[in-house]
């Protein structure tokens, strides 16, 4: 499996970002799907996942996350954003055949190259 992050960039407090996971490989679709963040000098932190049934939860009630396995893609919409958001966001794959939701960075194989996302104030 292979992702790829993109729709990073730099927003105004209280806009708005959707990021996308692009993945590849057949067993996309059936990935249990995570985003993480990492800000300067923190550890990576879970933000939210999916799973291939679409099951979804996020830490943040100001984030969802969906996926279109039809694109093979999965997204991570953040509104109301905060300059404490401000970091680069990663997406990864636990791996096929694993259908359970995980917040360790450490329990999923595949990983996106990130996208950065600042939000100023």
């Amino acid at each position: 499996v292979q992702l790829q992050a993109s729709g990073g960039g730099l927003v105004q407090a209280g806009g708005s970002l959707r990021l996308s996971c692009a993945g590849s490989g057949r067993t996309f679709s059936n990935n249990v799907v995570g985003w993480f963040s990492q800000a300067p000098g923190k550890e990576r932190e879970f933000v939210g996942a999916v799973s291939g049934n679409g099951g979804a939860t996020t830490v943040s009630g100001r984030f969802s996350i969906s996926r279109d396995n039809a694109k093979n893609t999965v997204y991570l919409q953040m509104n109301s954003l905060k300059p404490e958001d401000t970091a680069v966001y990663y997406c990864a794959a636990r791996g096929s055949g694993v259908t359970v939701i995980a917040r360790s960075p450490r329990q999923y194989l595949y990983w996106g190259q990130g996208t950065q996302v600042t939000v100023s104030s």
